[in-house]
């Protein structure tokens, strides 16, 4: 369970999940596509619920109160997906024309359809270097803050937005000290702080901290119940009191209000006292696969591996990315290619060890087709 959330958590979650991927590919493409529990789906049918426009779901109201105190915020609002609490705080904290700082690769920027611009007539601005894994520090974000000038030729900076964990920088978790210098400085250029949280959790077990420690610098916080957690869908955005009620009125413009929603955060409340005790495992086997994957000629692994992301490198001499993940896919093990020649796996509640196992090793097997002088790995763990 969440540090600071009562639980009945006895274990048999754990056993329930990592136990399917035999019936199909072993599908690393994301920790999105994950189905549901036995026990969530029990958890779903027995949901009680209510219009929740009318404010009227009692299922949805216990999900918003009880992540709020989890992140030890006045308020939270349940939404259908990651990237709309992330649009709903870029609307919530910006006027059109502004630009908002975020750092390089970031999912705001990367895979939200260009929302920010489209929705809320924003410009995103990024900070830090691509090798640098979705991290940078208070002079970096100092030498990219442009101050307002009195011809108003510029556009003023009024956001920044941080993401932790870091997706496209293979699941890296922002260390405490240096998170906690650039937001004191984001504080001094006059900015406002919202965190991408959509693996919030993961970056907690990580550390071995609390969820509110990591969003206590942040005006607003997006959490994701719908990856490391397994539930079918959900997010939610937290922040002040006066904030979450104008992200309502923001939620029902975009399309994102919705009714008996009891069904989808029940799942949610599931999944919060279930399957957070178990984020560790993910991490425990994103790490067997890229120890394996250590070493293997054409071949660099994005270090460190931290959470449950895998990225590893094709160099020159090596297939490229498509071809790697096309392969992958004729032998059951299903991956994304994240670049030309850069490759994701991720694990999830889905995937067992011995499952990530054979991952890894089926990445061998085809990398060593190529350097066929390499000794084969066979099934070192």
């Amino acid at each position: 369970m969440v540090p600071g959330m009562s639980s009945s958590f006895d274990g048999s979650a754990t056993k329930e999940a990592g136990t399917r991927s035999a019936d199909g590919p072993i599908d690393l493409r994301s920790d999105t596509v994950t189905k549901p529990t036995a026990g969530m789906r029990a958890a779903i049918a027995d949901a009680q619920v209510g219009d929740d426009l009318y404010g009227e779901d009692p299922t949805v109201q216990a999900l918003q109160e009880q992540v709020a105190a989890l992140l030890g915020k006045e308020a939270a609002l349940f939404v259908p997906s990651g990237t709309m609490a992330n649009q709903l705080a870029l609307r919530l904290h910006t006027r059109p024309g502004d630009d908002v700082l975020a750092s390089e690769g970031a999912h705001i920027k990367w895979y939200e359809a260009g929302a920010a611009a489209a929705l809320a007539g924003l410009q995103l601005v990024t900070v830090g270097r691509a090798e640098q894994s979705g991290l940078f520090d208070a002079a970096e974000l100092r030498a990219v803050y442009q101050p307002r000038r009195s011809d108003h030729a510029s556009p003023p900076m009024t956001l920044l937005c941080l993401e932790n964990t870091h997706n496209r920088g293979g699941g890296r978790v922002w260390p405490q000290a240096q998170l906690a210098a650039v937001c004191a400085e984001a504080r001094r250029l006059g900015l406002r702080l919202h965190l991408d949280g959509a693996r919030l959790w993961n970056a907690a077990v990580f550390l071995q901290t609390s969820p509110r420690d990591l969003a206590a610098p942040f005006d607003t916080v997006s959490v994701c119940l719908s990856k490391g957690l397994g539930a079918p869908a959900g997010s939610l955005l937290c922040g002040g009191r006066a904030e979450i009620d104008q992200a309502r009125r923001y939620r029902r413009m975009y399309g994102g209000s919705m009714r008996q929603a009891g069904v989808l955060a029940a799942a949610g409340v599931y999944a919060l006292t279930r399957h957070y005790e178990r984020l560790h495992i993910d991490h425990d086997n994103a790490r067997l696969m890229a120890n394996h994957l250590r070493g293997l000629p054409g071949v660099n692994v994005v270090s460190p591996i931290e959470t449950n992301i895998v990225l590893f490198d094709l160099m020159d001499g090596a297939p490229d990315a498509d071809f790697v993940v096309r392969a992958l896919a004729q032998r059951g093990v299903l991956g994304s290619a994240f670049g030309p020649r850069r490759v994701r796996l991720v694990t999830h509640l889905d995937v067992s060890r011995d499952a990530c196992l054979t991952a890894a090793q089926q990445v061998c097997a085809i990398l060593e087709k190529t350097f066929p002088s390499h000794e084969p790995r066979g099934a070192r763990s």
